[in-house]
C-alpha cells in the first residue's frame, strides 16, 4: 500500500514534565520532503531517538512562540546546525504567526552566538496563507488560543492531507482548516470536566472532528489529568471514526 504521509511524535505532553511525554514536537514527512512542526524542550534530542539527524530539516514550522512548550529547541536546532559535522550551507526556513521575526530577533539578543550562524535564516510570519515546499503545500489559518498569536496547518501532498492544531480552544476556522481531512493531529488538553480557555477537551475535539468530516483523529499535547482518564472513549461519544492516543516516537503512516 502505498504511503503519501508517515507523523512521528517526537512529543505528545504540555509544559508539565512527564516522564513519559516530551514537550510538543512532530515530524511530517512527504514524499522527500521532511517538516519539523513545533520544537518544545528536548525535541532535537528526540529527533536523534527517532532516527533521525538534526541537519535533515531546512523547514521548521510554529504553530506559536508564545509559549516555551512549542519553541524552546528552536534556539538547540540553530545552535546544533552551526557545528562543523556536516557544515550546513543550506537555507532554515522558519515559518510562524505574526511577530515570530521579532521573536527570533530577541532571541539572538538573548544568545548572541546564535545570531551569526554560518548558513542563512529566513522567517516566513503567516496569517490565513498557502505556502508551498517542494511539492508539498502548506495552508495555515490563524485559531483560537487565548490572547497569543497561534497557527494551525493543514499540510496536502498528492490528495492527502493532515491537519495540525498546535494550541487551541474550539473555534470554526478549525473546524474550516479540517474539513475531509485525512488525519486530524489535535490538542486534547484536558479530559473532560477539566476545561481550560485556549484548550480543547475530549467532548470538542470529536465534535469538531464530526463537523469536519475528518477521517482519523489522533489526540496529543495530553497534561497530566489525560494519563488518568481514557479520552479517546470520551472523543468517540461524539465520533464515529478512528481515534488514536498519541505516545512519544509513535510513527503513523497514511
Amino acid at each position: 500500500m502505498e504511503k503519501f504521509f508517515t507523523v512521528t511524535f517526537l512529543g505528545t505532553g504540555t509544559g508539565v514534565p512527564l516522564k513519559n511525554r516530551q514537550a510538543p514536537g512532530l515530524v511530517v514527512q512527504a514524499g522527500d520532503t521532511r517538516l519539523l512542526l513545533d520544537s518544545g524542550s528536548g525535541t532535537a534530542y528526540q529527533l536523534a531517538r527517532a532516527g533521525f539527524h538534526y541537519y535533515q530539516f531546512d523547514h521548521l514550522l510554529y504553530s506559536h512562540f508564545a509559549h516555551p512548550d512549542h519553541i524552546n529547541d528552536l534556539a538547540e536546532l540553530i545552535f546544533a546546525n552551526s557545528y562543523f559535522d556536516p557544515v550546513r550551507k543550506t537555507t532554515i526556513s522558519v515559518y510562524g504567526p505574526k511577530g515570530i521575526k521579532n521573536f527570533l530577533k530577541n532571541l539572538f539578543v538573548l544568545y548572541p552566538v546564535l545570531g551569526n550562524p554560518p548558513y542563512p535564516i529566513t522567517v516566513h510570519e503567516l496569517e490565513q496563507d498557502t505556502n508551498s515546499v517542494n511539492d508539498v503545500i502548506m495552508e495555515t489559518k490563524p485559531l483560537n488560543h487565548q490572547q497569543s498569536p497561534c497557527l494551525g496547518y493543514r499540510i496536502h501532498y498528492q490528495g492527502k492531507s493532515i491537519i495540525y492544531s498546535g494550541d487551541t480552544d474550539y473555534c470554526d476556522a478549525l473546524v474550516t482548516l479540517a474539513h475531509k481531512g485525512d488525519l486530524l493531529i489535535v490538542e486534547c488538553s484536558f479530559p473532560d470536566g477539566y476545561k481550560m480557555d485556549g484548550h480543547i477537551t475530549p467532548t470538542e475535539v470529536g465534535q469538531i472532528a464530526t463537523q469536519a468530516q475528518v477521517k482519523k483523529v489522533v489526540l496529543t499535547h495530553l497534561y497530566p489529568p489525560c494519563e488518568q482518564v481514557d479520552v479517546v472513549s470520551q472523543v468517540k461519544e461524539h465520533f464515529g471514526g478512528e481515534v488514536i492516543r498519541a505516545e512519544d516516537l509513535m510513527q503513523i503512516s497514511i
